[in-house]
Order: C-alpha cells, then sequence, then structure tokens
C-alpha cells in the first residue's frame, strides 16, 4: 500500500472512530415538568435549540382530526412579543434556520443558529410555550395555508394518498385510522375556544421535552432554561385511552382509486406492534432484507431478473402504539397486480420459514451500524434522537445503546417474527388504481 493510500486509509479510520463515539449528555426536570437534555459539542459555532411536545394526529376527538398539524402551522403565527408574520424573519435575520414536523405521535420544532445566537432560541422557544396568540386571523389564515398543503402533497400529488388507503384499512378503532393531516371539515367546523382549549392541554411544559445541542457553555445555558422555561405554569396531566383493535385474522382485498397516477400499484400490508416492542426493531431488519437496494431479495427478483416491477419496496412505519409494515409494487408493462403479489409472498414466505443466509445476516448488521452511526454524525441529528428517545420509547441513553438491540437480534429470531405478522390471514391486499373514467 502506498503511502497516500495508508494516509487516506487512517483519515478515514480515524473519521469512522470519532462519528461512532459516545453521545454524552446532561438531563434533568424543572419543577413544572420540563423535561431538559443538554448536549455539549464545542467542535463548530452552531447550536441547535428544539422543543419536542408529546401531541400528534392521534391526539384528538372525532370529528375533530388534524389538530396538531394544524399547531404545527399556527404555532409559527405569533406570540405575545413576537409580531404577527415576524418569525421567520427574526431566525433569518440572525443567521438562522428552522422548522417544524408532525407525526401521529409528536410535535418537533427546532432551530438552527449560530451559538451566540443560542439566548435567542431559547426566548423563542419559551415564547412559543408561553405566548402564543391564538386568535381567529391566525385560524382562518392557517387553515388556508393546510388546505393548500393538503392538495399540493396528497390530493395532486401521484400516489399521494397510499398512506391514506393503509391506514384506513389497517385501523377501525384507533385514531390511527384518519390521516394525520386531518379531514378539512373537522378543521372548518373547529370554533376558536376549541383551539384554544387544545392549546391548554397539550402545549405545556410537563408534556415537553427541550433539548440544545451543539456550542454551549453548560451553566450559562441552565441558567438561561431556568430563566425562561420555569415560570410558565405546568399543566393537567394527559391521560391517553386510546381503543385496542381487534386482530386480523381474515385477509382483507379491496381497491383504491387515485385520478392522478396511470401506472397501478399494489400494497399489501400488515398491522404491527409499536416501535417501543422488541420486535419493531425486528421488522426494521426484515424491511432492509427485503428491499434496500439493488442486491435486496425483493428488488432483484422483481426488478431485475423476472423484470415484473418498475418499483418494489418494503416500510416499517413505525408509530407508538401499533406499526404499519406495507410492501409495494408497480408492475411492469402487462404485469398484473396478482402476479406481483404472488412473488411478493414467495420472498416473505421464505423469510417466515427459512433461516436468512449468515452473508445476508452479516450484510443486515453492517447497515445498521452505518445507520447508527450517521444519525448521530451532527448535531441536528443528536437533538432529534435524545428528544425521540426520551419522549416516546422512554429512554434517553438509547442514542448510544440502541445499536445492541439491532446486534443482539438472531436469524432464527427474524423468522420467528416474520412468521408472527407477515401472514397472508393477517393482510390487507389494496389494489391502487388510476381512478376510473366516467363512461362515454
Amino acid at each position: 500500500m502506498n503511502k497516500r493510500l495508508l494516509v487516506a486509509s487512517a483519515l478515514l479510520f480515524c473519521s469512522s472512530t470519532i462519528l461512532a463515539q459516545e453521545v454524552a449528555y446532561q438531563e434533568y426536570d424543572l419543577d413544572n415538568g420540563l423535561h431538559v437534555i443538554l448536549h455539549q459539542d464545542n467542535t463548530a459555532p452552531v447550536v441547535t435549540t428544539a422543543v419536542m411536545y408529546h401531541v400528534g394526529g392521534k391526539d384528538r376527538t372525532e370529528d375533530r382530526t388534524g389538530f396538531a398539524h394544524f399547531f404545527e402551522h399556527l404555532l409559527f403565527e405569533g406570540t405575545k412579543n413576537i409580531e404577527n408574520g415576524k418569525w421567520f424573519e427574526i431566525v433569518s435575520s440572525n443567521g438562522g434556520m428552522n422548522n417544524a414536523n408532525t407525526s401521529q405521535d409528536r410535535t418537533y420544532y427546532y432551530e438552527v443558529f449560530p451559538s451566540n445566537n443560542l439566548k435567542l432560541g431559547l426566548w423563542m422557544e419559551s415564547e412559543r410555550m408561553l405566548h402564543p396568540v391564538i386568535n381567529q386571523d391566525g385560524v382562518d389564515t392557517q387553515n388556508e395555508v393546510v388546505k393548500e398543503e393538503k392538495r399540493l402533497r396528497y390530493d395532486n400529488s401521484p400516489y399521494g394518498k397510499i398512506l391514506f388507503a393503509v391506514s384506513e384499512n389497517l385501523f377501525k378503532k384507533h385514531p390511527y385510522k384518519d390521516p394525520n393531516i386531518g379531514y378539512m371539515k373537522d378543521l372548518d367546523a373547529a370554533s376558536l375556544e376549541e383551539f384554544i382549549a387544545y392549546k391548554n392541554k397539550y402545549y405545556v411544559p410537563n408534556n415537553a421535552t427541550l433539548v440544545v445541542a451543539g456550542d454551549i457553555v453548560i451553566d450559562q445555558t441552565k441558567k438561561w432554561i431556568f430563566d425562561y422555561f420555569s415560570p410558565i405554569p405546568k399543566g393537567v396531566e394527559i391521560i391517553r385511552d386510546y381503543p385496542k383493535e381487534d386482530p386480523i385474522t381474515t385477509a382483507i382485498k379491496t381497491k383504491e382509486y387515485d385520478p392522478n397516477i396511470q401506472i397501478p400499484a399494489t400494497i399489501i400490508a400488515y398491522r404491527t406492534p409499536g416501535f417501543k416492542d422488541r420486535d419493531a426493531y425486528v421488522l426494521d431488519m426484515i424491511s432492509t432484507y427485503l428491499s434496500d437496494g439493488p442486491t435486496s431479495k425483493l428488488y432483484k427478483k422483481m426488478v431485475d431478473v423476472q423484470k415484473q416491477a418498475l418499483q418494489v419496496g418494503a416500510l416499517n412505519i413505525g408509530q407508538e402504539d401499533y406499526g404499519m409494515y406495507l410492501v409495494y409494487a408497480l408492475p411492469v408493462g402487462e404485469t398484473t397486480l396478482d402476479t406481483l403479489n404472488v412473488s411478493i409472498e414467495e420472498e416473505i414466505s421464505k423469510a417466515r420459514t427459512t433461516l436468512i443466509s449468515e452473508n445476508d445476516y452479516k450484510k443486515l448488521q453492517n447497515k445498521f451500524e452505518n445507520r447508527f452511526v450517521n444519525s448521530n454524525s451532527n448535531v441536528e441529528g443528536i437533538a432529534s434522537s435524545l428528544a425521540t428517545n426520551y419522549m416516546l420509547y422512554g429512554d434517553t441513553s438509547l442514542i448510544n445503546k440502541e445499536i445492541e438491540i439491532y446486534r443482539s437480534i438472531t436469524r432464527k429470531e427474524i423468522m420467528e417474527v416474520a412468521n408472527k405478522y407477515l401472514n397472508p390471514k393477517q393482510r390487507v391486499t389494496i389494489d391502487y388504481l388510476p381512478e376510473e373514467k366516467p363512461a362515454n
């Protein structure tokens, strides 16, 4: 090996070693119940300030869907001390960027600033929690914003409603049956008082986790956090008691139509346990085994060899109470959806009845090692992982030890979990079709 190659290899090794280092953090609670997690990394002069609220699409009553996603937008409107419409201007003019996102289980807000603006980031998030202005003008404005988002991302987007079709067929009782974005008629019908009540219930310190990650001074950061967040009153304890689903014991076959597509798709879906369950980790590995990359079982067979599918994939969609495991495929030419379903079931059947090879098992372990390292490679990712691990998994230390769960999963366990959840009698098969044209 020449010297140049030797140096490059050494640098690569050092880089990998650094990226894989344990994430150090401190965590504590304020008296009002706000959980705080601090991660110090002084290698670059940037800091991420993030707040995760334990409220998502599932936290609603019947006929009032979509509130959590709506609040993702509404809480950027303004506060008692931030003029309406000025939030993004304040962030960008101080060298920062920000965003937010909502799932069925949580809502996440974050800012990334130069580290000398940490105090500003903390003040803005405390303002969002303590002093949001919720009035009819803001509600009306964001109602139109959400409607436009729904039109762009779902109503007028090819295959945009696939997950809606899956969830409404997998769930009949649990709130996961309804889309995270909600139904527009529910938002239209809601009163201003209902929105205010929703804010007072869920956007409180004892239902939130604050993470500060990056170039910080710990003692100073703690003081600012105390100054800005400790005066916020604690909310009433939130009790969740969502209905349990009956097991699926007979295969379900249905059709859905999408006016935005020309090529149909097949979706085979299974209801699975919530993401804290060990079996959910195993299902992650099964989906990677089946469809991650051109050498995966489904892709190689259906796209490369048999040329049946334009695209095929397996997804394990983790959620807090129940997961959704789905396999989808788009046909080539005259290939029927039933033919795709047969090919998919053949590979899933093998996973249920046969140990995967040692070579495939080693490749899986390598992929999950790589994902684990990459997830902690920057402060934004670390902040998100810390908040998620504490709030949704109940274990902040997963940021350093989650890989041990994947390492401990055996080939036999992969087969057993596939056999437990991915059976023909437990599945929903959806023919996702171009919308039928009316007869002339």
